[in-house]
């Protein structure tokens, strides 16, 4: 049987009542018809060229029923006498001999009769085509839409016209054929967002695929393999030379088998997989696995199929794991699976398993990949024993078990170990030995990408402990930019990005917090294991903002997958939203967690946030006493670090605030001492920490009875400027509520409604707001605003692009503008009265 046969024309009419509109044509084809059944286009010299099954018959028939209700006198050509007619039809013109394709042509120069041919786009003889080069237009045949295959399936299925379509693409003679094999199967449920078919409706298909030619069935077999249109391969699977293979890659398009870039339609490629049997599908994807390994090419689209199968061997072996390798960058999950194929198929597991632990933790199973890596550790003569101890101790970095992973990094001492060793001691308060370990790591192995990036990711975090956040920020931006090209591949302990957002967070830039996660979330630095992480850190943001739909919203897209790590954060995030929003049950219900995190979870640098949030909310609770332990190593360990202010005021912040909700005032007292000195050892410039002594200060003040209410105004002000939005909001309200003055009252009730969820606390006047920018802000701005890009202004100053952008994220938060347009308003009004003054129009500003 033809290939076409599938979608037998014939089939198509048997479906139609010759009294309605053919649901298969579109409105411009009928529109057609209805032009040369009135005479409009006289005569009639059209083509119909698509392959088997999109309609072409159909669309003929219509034609001649439409032209014989106007009396015009139509004959199909080899089936009726041609001699009186006014209109001749010819279908499947692909078919006929030269000799009838020569009397045709010497028709087309007829002027009084019309002529319509119907062929297939292969095979094309020179007569066919000197024949259709007379004709004046071609018809061109669309798929069926949405409405015309309901319409055709009916009401009672008329809900599976989307699954019908997907599975046909809407190939008529496909959509047909499928119709009435869902007809005949009518009593087998389909539910209406199926994504495949029953194999008894596949089964109408089976007579169809038996009558197709042997090669056409074998090209089938190896396109739904993966193969698509590798010409070498297909030949050699077709045992035919590279004109054979694009005879019958024509034969199968021509005959609507396949899409015009050799993908077999969806319909045709379940039939094969569903009714071909087994061993024969094997044995071509087998095949082709070994033609494709000889050659050395890729092995992915072809090895996919198998994963599921029980099937070895030394070939299939050696494919599964080319392809977990092909594989492992983009999707290290499928990678996994390919290395446990390989495996099973009887690939030696040590010569695999380092690469598989890899894959495995990438992919987010941290157990497995510590299963995987420990039986290559404990292999004394296994291959990768470095490699599988770095991937184990990234690994018990994102369990948070921060001793065991400084173990197998020390063990491995390789550069990048040393590196994140260092970064281990650091975040556990050992400070000489994290400088002794960086020292030691510059001293050899080439300066490569990924080490480059984590050193400075590591300076970067001890420039915060010892330096202030300005350097800090600028070393683990310039980190976080190194690691983009690379990072998305790799398997991490943490990225710059994150940490610079927990500087950030810390030290009041929140604008360029979110920067550098916006940009890693972009480049997917870290991969997906540190998606959440990024995301988690984004919410927390929103939270501190005040923003809390987005802050929730943000957390629920991060699911409960989460590693250990990354779910103490999510914890903090649901217990200071419930905090924020007084839901005093959510509280309650997720205490059971919180007792969890602090069994299950060691207080250390970068998790000072989430377990001082947890502080407070013990504090609510009245379980101070569960937290008292890790509190008391946080202070032990920022001790030991020399107390660093940016690290220092955010455990201070958390325990002022518990120590006010548990009404303990003397404690209170302590804290905003504690940030008092933190502020005057502070090398931050931005005044973040004197904004948090002065609010805490406040804060004491309104607790004894004494409310200053312009003083709170203005520390409120200073706290929403920091990015701080609701604890501004809610030291403005809790000092209103607590003085006897109601004028002061009223002033401080007034001033927490306009900072509660907004982002800025009113628009100054320009003057006011100058003073906000620093000597360099301003020249940035003022060349910014002139019209020169980042790199343009880097280079009048003589700073980086990236600095440029720095300076910019901090004026937006300090200015509180809502986007880069509102940013550029406000410092073109900030500036251009100062820097035009004596400046002829249109010059640019000279860079001081």
């Amino acid at each position: 049987m033809p290939a076409s046969d599938i979608a037998s024309p014939g089939r198509i009419d048997s479906l139609m009542d010759s009294t309605s509109d053919d649901p298969l044509l579109d409105e411009p084809t009928r529109e057609l018809c209805r032009a040369v059944a009135h005479g409009k286009l006289t005569p009639a010299r059209l083509a119909v060229v698509a392959p088997g099954g999109h309609g072409k018959t159909a669309m003929l028939r219509h034609l001649a029923r439409r032209c014989e209700a106007r009396g015009v006198a139509v004959a199909w050509y080899g089936q009726q006498d041609v001699a009186t007619a006014e209109l001749i039809l010819v279908d499947d013109a692909h078919e006929l001999d030269d000799s009838v394709l020569a009397e045709l042509h010497e028709r087309a120069g007829d002027e009084v009769t019309g002529l319509v041919i119907a062929a297939r786009p292969w095979p094309r003889s020179p007569a066919l085509n000197a024949l259709l080069s007379r004709l004046r237009g071609q018809v061109v045949l669309r798929p069926l839409d949405i409405p015309r295959i309901a319409a055709l399936l009916g009401r009672d299925r008329a809900g599976l016209a989307e699954l019908v379509r997907a599975q046909t693409l809407g190939v008529p003679g496909f959509v047909v054929r499928l119709a009435n094999a869902l007809r005949v199967h009518s009593g087998d449920p389909v539910p209406a967002d199926a994504t495949d078919l029953p194999a008894p409706v596949l089964a109408e298909f089976r007579p169809e695929l038996d009558r197709l030619p042997p090669e056409t069935l074998s090209l089938l077999l190896a396109a739904t393999s993966g193969a698509r249109l590798d010409v070498d391969l297909l030949a050699a699977v077709l045992d035919t030379d590279h004109d054979g293979v694009a005879r019958t890659v024509d034969a199968a398009r021509a005959g609507g088998l396949l899409t015009s870039d050799g993908v077999p339609l969806p319909l045709v490629a379940n039939a094969v997989r569903v009714l071909v049997p087994e061993e024969r599908r094997l044995a071509i994807s087998q095949r082709l696995i070994r033609l494709q390994l000889a050659r050395k090419g890729p092995v992915l689209g072809l090895v996919r199929p198998l994963l599921d199968t029980e099937l070895g061997g030394t070939a299939l072996a050696e494919a599964f794991e080319a392809a977990a390798t092909e594989a492992a960058e983009r999707d290290p999950a499928l990678a996994a699976r390919l290395y446990a194929a390989a495996a099973r198929a009887g690939h030696p597991p040590t010569e695999l398993v380092c690469r598989w632990a890899e894959t495995a933790a990438r992919a987010g199973d941290l157990d497995a990949a510590l299963r995987l890596a420990d039986r290559v550790i404990a292999a004394p003569r296994a291959e990768g024993r470095t490699d599988a101890a770095n991937t184990a101790a990234t690994a018990f970095v994102h369990k948070g078990q921060l001793e065991r992973a400084s173990e197998l990094y020390r063990w491995s001492n390789t550069r990048l170990s040393r590196v994140n060793s260092a970064l281990i001691a650091l975040r556990n308060g050992k400070l000489t030995e994290a400088e002794s370990l960086l020292d030691s790591a510059d001293r050899d192995a080439p300066p490569t990408l990924v080490t480059t990036a984590m050193t400075a990711l590591v300076r970067g975090t001890l420039e915060s402990v010892t330096s202030g956040p300005a350097p800090a920020l600028s070393t683990l931006a310039d980190a976080a930019e190194a690691l983009d090209p690379v990072g998305h591949s790799l398997f991490l302990p943490d990225t710059p990005a994150a940490v610079g957002a927990l500087v950030g967070m810390q030290c009041g830039e929140l604008s360029l917090a979110t920067t550098l996660l916006d940009r890693a979330v972009e480049a997917d630095s870290g991969g997906r294991t540190s998606r959440a992480r990024h995301r988690l850190l984004s919410a927390w943001i929103a939270m501190l903002r005040g923003d809390t739909d987005t802050a929730t919203h943000t957390l629920k897209s991060v699911g409960r997958e989460l590693s250990p790590r990354d779910w103490l954060f999510a914890v903090g995030l649901r217990a200071g939203l419930a905090r924020r929003t007084s839901d005093l049950a959510a509280l309650r219900e997720l205490w059971g967690d919180v007792r969890e995190a602090v069994i299950r979870l060691r207080v250390e640098l970068f998790t000072i946030l989430p377990f001082g949030e947890l502080a407070i909310v013990a504090a609510r609770l009245g379980e101070r006493e569960r937290l008292a332990h890790q509190l008391e190593r946080a202070r032990t360990l920022l001790r030991a670090l020399g107390d660093p202010p940016l690290w220092s005021a955010a455990l201070y912040w958390s325990s002022l605030h518990a120590a006010i909700t548990a009404d303990e005032r003397d404690e209170a007292a302590e804290h905003a001492r504690a940030l008092a000195r933190c502020a005057d050892h502070s090398t931050d410039h931005t005044g973040y920490h004197r904004v948090l002594a002065e609010a805490a200060a406040c804060w004491i003040d309104t607790l004894g009875g004494t409310v200053d209410a312009a003083r709170v105004d203005v520390a409120a002000r200073a706290l929403h400027a920091t990015g701080l939005c609701w604890d501004a909001a809610r030291l403005a309200g809790q000092a209103a509520i607590r003085t006897t003055d109601r004028a002061a009252m009223v002033a401080l009730l007034e001033c927490a409604r306009s900072l509660q969820g907004s982002s800025t606390a009113g628009a100054a006047p320009p003057e006011s707001r100058l003073g906000v920018l620093s000597e360099r802000e301003r020249q940035v701005a003022e060349l910014v605003v002139s019209g020169l890009t980042y790199r343009q202004v880097g280079d009048r100053l003589f700073i980086s692009a990236k600095t440029v952008e720095h300076h910019m994220a901090r004026m937006r938060q300090r200015l509180g503008a809502t986007s880069r347009a509102d940013l550029l308003a406000q410092l073109r009004e900030l500036v251009t009265p100062s820097s035009s003054a004596g400046r002829s129009p249109g010059r640019r500003p000279r860079a001081r």
